[in-house]
């Protein structure tokens, strides 16, 4: 067990590392490539902390899987949105459903949950639709924007119930990866679709993209302390 463990270890850090690395790569001017890259690195520390939980903890890995496809969709998604927007953000938008049921999986879901995900739906689509430096080309556009934005708003609602109904490490991480994972989106936000100056634009762009994979990786990790966490309700 130890062995795995070890292994485990160092192949996390090396991916993160490595995603580290790509992230700032691709802020200072990385291509494409780069992008691609970086995005597979979190979905590997999903697969690999997928293959050691199925080995330490073969009775509780619905979190588990539901997280890795939750990670598959989001690198697709990060991908896509470099090619087509559109794409991009309808993968992202299936990865948070999958993230939000697996959070339901922790903690089973409750009416509180729908208040804290309305609530930050309700801010997110005011700040969309009302904010003047905020211009839509399109009303699909706007819609879609708030749709996603109602998404992701239930998933980091559910991360915060869950930490205030179950404090615990893991859920912890949960919460910590849904903030930046929300403020990420925010920044995009900014830089896609304000009337500011490009200069101004370019900040919230690398703003994005450093909260963004760290966010991943968070998310990402959560699933090598599934493990821990279970054996220590037992105890």
């Amino acid at each position: 067990m130890k062995k795995y463990l070890t292994l485990q270890n160092i192949l996390n850090l090396v991916l993160a590392l490595g995603i580290i690395a790509g992230d700032v790569f691709y802020i200072t001017g990385g291509k494409l490539m780069v992008k691609t890259i970086t995005s597979a690195g979190f979905f590997l520390i999903g697969l690999i902390n997928l293959f050691y939980s199925f080995k330490q903890n073969k009775k509780n890995m619905k979190f588990a899987m539901i997280m890795t496809v939750g990670l598959f969709f989001a690198m697709l998604g990060d991908i896509l949105l470099g090619m087509e927007f559109i794409v991009g953000a309808i993968f992202f938008a299936i990865g948070h459903v999958f993230y939000f049921v697996a959070y339901c999986n922790l903690v089973k879901f409750k009416w509180v949950d729908l208040i804290a995900g309305g609530v930050l739906s309700l801010a997110a689509v005011l700040i969309i639709c009302l904010l003047p430096i905020i211009v839509f080309e399109a009303l699909v556009m706007q819609i879609l924007v708030c749709f996603y934005a109602v998404l992701i708003s239930f998933m980091l609602g559910k991360a915060l119930t869950n930490l205030i109904r179950e404090r615990n490490l893991l859920n912890a991480l949960i919460l910590i990866g849904s903030i930046l994972f929300f403020f990420s989106d925010l920044m995009l936000l900014f830089y896609k679709f304000t009337s500011l100056p490009l200069e101004t634009r370019l900040i919230f762009d690398a703003l994005c993209l450093g909260t963004y994979y760290p966010a991943e990786i968070i998310l990402a990790m959560t699933i090598f302390f599934l493990p821990q966490q279970k054996s220590e309700e037992k105890n």
